[in-house]
C-alpha cells in the first residue's frame, strides 16, 4: 500500500495507451473489426520503424520516411501502402487531433494486370471440386458477383426469395445494393435457412444465440440480436466472443459468420484440384460473371451498378 505522502497514491487514473486509444476511437466510430486490427498493426510498426518514438513527437517527416520505406524497401504493394496512409492519418486526424501537412513520400507503383477470368467450363470444373458450404458460397459469387466477404457476411433477411434478388451491405462507402439470386440456387439456399434456424433455436434453448450488431441498430431494434432474421447466412462452426463487446456483464458468446478464408481455400484448391493454369481465386468468379453479363449484352453500366461502383469493367 503506498505511503500517504507517496505522490502516486494520489495520482488520478492512468490515461489508456495510445494503441488503447486507437482501439476506443475505432469503435466509437463503428469501423469493421478487421480494419481495427490493420490500423493498429500499422500505428504499432510505424512507431517501432521510429525506434519507438510517441507519435506526438513525430509529424509529416516521419509519416514520409515510413511510407517511403514501405515502398522502396519493403516493396509493398500500392493498396498496403494505402491502408499504412490511412491508420497513419487515422491516428493523427481521429485521435491526437493534429492535421498533418500534404506529404511528399515515395508512392507503391499500382500494377496493371489484367483481373483472371474463368470460362463456363472451367468455373463448373472448379465449383464440382468443391463440397459442402463453400461450394454454396462459391456458386453465389460466381451466379451474383458478390465478393467474397459480402457472401460470408450474408444475413438470412438479405435473401429475398420472392423477389429473386440479394442485398448486398456494401461496407465500400456503406452503400447496399441489389444483386440478382440464381434461381438454380433457390432450393440449396432455402435449405441453408432451415439449417441456420434449425441452429438457432438450439442456441435460444441453450441461453445464446445474440448475432453481433452494430451498436446503431442494436440501439434502435433491441431485439434484432436475437432474432432469426439477423443472423448469418453462413455461420461460423463455432461461437467465439467479439472483441468489440463491451457489454457490463463482460464479453457474450456469439456465432460470427463463416471466416472469409474458409471459401477462399477451398476456391484456391478446387482451381489446383481441376488443373486451370491461372491465378483464379474467388474475385476471379466475380470477374466471370460480369463478364458472363457482358457476353449476353448487358451494358457497362448496369454491371457496374450490380458488383458496386468500385469495380472496374474490362474489355478485350
Amino acid at each position: 500500500m503506498a505511503h500517504p505522502t507517496d505522490p502516486s497514491s494520489t495520482a488520478g487514473p492512468r490515461p489508456p495507451r495510445l494503441l488503447d486509444q486507437v482501439r476506443a476511437k475505432l469503435r466509437l466510430l463503428h469501423y469493421a473489426i478487421h480494419t481495427e486490427v490493420a490500423y493498429v498493426d500499422w500505428i504499432r510498426r510505424f512507431i517501432l520503424f521510429h525506434h519507438k518514438r510517441h507519435p506526438r513527437e513525430m509529424g509529416a517527416l516521419e509519416v514520409e520516411a515510413f511510407l517511403t520505406y514501405l515502398a522502396v524497401d519493403d516493396d509493398v504493394a500500392a493498396n498496403t501502402q494505402n491502408q499504412a496512409l490511412a491508420a497513419l492519418l487515422f491516428l493523427y486526424q481521429k485521435v491526437l487531433e493534429i492535421e498533418l501537412p500534404a506529404l511528399d513520400a515515395v508512392r507503391a507503383q499500382r500494377p496493371k494486370r489484367l483481373p483472371v477470368v474463368l470460362s463456363t467450363d472451367e468455373v463448373r470444373a472448379v465449383l464440382d471440386r468443391i463440397v459442402g458450404t463453400p461450394r454454396l458460397m462459391a456458386e453465389l459469387m460466381y451466379g451474383s458477383g458478390l465478393r467474397s466477404l459480402e457472401t460470408c457476411r450474408l444475413r438470412v433477411k438479405d435473401v429475398d426469395f420472392a423477389r429473386g434478388q440479394i442485398v448486398a451491405r456494401e461496407r465500400k462507402g456503406d452503400k447496399d445494393r441489389v444483386v440478382p439470386l440464381p434461381r438454380r440456387l433457390m432450393g440449396l439456399l432455402r435449405a441453408q435457412v432451415e439449417r441456420v434456424e434449425a441452429l438457432h433455436r438450439a442456441e435460444m434453448e441453450a441461453g445464446f444465440g445474440r448475432v453481433w450488431l452494430p451498436t446503431a441498430l442494436r440501439e434502435k431494434y433491441p431485439r434484432a440480436e436475437s432474432a432469426l432474421d439477423w443472423q448469418y447466412l453462413f455461420p461460423s462452426t463455432r461461437m467465439s466472443v467479439d472483441p468489440r463487446d463491451e457489454s457490463s456483464v463482460g464479453p457474450e458468446k456469439r456465432r460470427h459468420h463463416i471466416h472469409e478464408n474458409v471459401p477462399q481455400k477451398a476456391v484456391r484448391k478446387a482451381v489446383l484440384a481441376a488443373g486451370v493454369a491461372k491465378q483464379a481465386s474467388c474475385h476471379s468468379l466475380r470477374h466471370s460473371f460480369a463478364t458472363r453479363l457482358l457476353e449476353a449484352g448487358a451494358d457497362i453500366r448496369t454491371v457496374q451498378e450490380l458488383l458496386g461502383s468500385s469495380f472496374q469493367v474490362f474489355l478485350y
